[in-house]
């Protein structure tokens, strides 16, 4: 444990030298919160009364998710600068090096996306203490689930620019098709397939039911849970190429 301890401190100590970096990540999402919930106030899907209320769970979970996909290019600077080089010969297992790495970048995550639940407030979304407290669950499921997703493109991608155009590539469609913006029951039935595939929509549909219904779904939080085991244990397998 004191390997994994050691690796989520090195990752809050570059939080803290870098806290531009933190406030900037908190700026795009922001804006699709401000801009969508303002301009599709007046759009009336069914079953959604309050498009802001609907929509601030996709747009935490879409900062997750972006946060923790991209903390794999930290990766590719250790591997560049030769960090990962006397982490290698250091007397540390694969498995620990990842899950320092998972809980440094799920712990940002986290952040953001708490921050960014509290400053929606004053745009009209409602919530309470024990919704946020209970959809805390959901928004660290994800951030290990796409951090260790993160961490395996990191591991067959060598390239900087590569991997920031692979994982847009991969992370907008789960976006699309996680319930984020609308619901999934406008998508045709041969799309939904891949919806109820993809990890993410798991993780906003069990936000959405614990910030606005102040309900914690098992059977959400299982299949999440499902999610970021197998991510880990794929991550400190792949790790082993790096």
């Amino acid at each position: 444990m004191i390997q994994v301890y050691v690796l989520w401190l090195r990752e809050m100590k570059r939080l803290v030298r870098s806290k531009s970096r933190f406030f900037s990540s908190l700026f795009m999402p922001l804006m699709f919160l401000l801009f969508l919930s303002s301009g599709f106030s007046g759009v009336k899907f069914q079953g959604i009364e309050n498009y802001t209320e609907y929509l601030t769970p996709g747009i935490a979970a879409m900062a997750v998710v972006f946060s923790s996909t991209f903390a794999g290019l930290s990766v590719l600077w250790d591997r560049e600068f030769g960090f990962l080089k006397e982490i290698s010969v250091a007397p540390v297992s694969n498995t620990a090096v990842v899950c320092g790495r998972i809980a440094g970048s799920a712990t940002t995550s986290t952040l953001q996306a708490m921050a960014i639940v509290i400053l929606s407030i004053p745009i009209g979304f409602s919530t309470t203490l024990y919704g946020v407290l209970t959809s805390f669950f959901f928004v660290v499921l994800m951030a290990v689930t796409f951090t260790g997703m993160g961490l395996v493109f990191a591991s067959v991608i060598k390239d900087f620019h590569g991997f920031g155009m692979v994982m847009n590539f991969v992370i907008f469609p789960l976006f699309f098709l996680s319930g984020a913006m609308f619901p999934i029951s406008k998508l045709p039935s041969f799309i939904r397939i891949f919806a109820y595939a993809n990890p993410m929509f798991y993780g906003v549909s069990g936000m959405r039911l614990a910030l606005i219904s102040n309900c914690l779904s098992p059977a959400y939080l299982l299949i999440s849970l499902f999610f970021s085991v197998i991510t880990v244990l794929v991550a400190a397998r792949a790790f082993e190429r790096i």
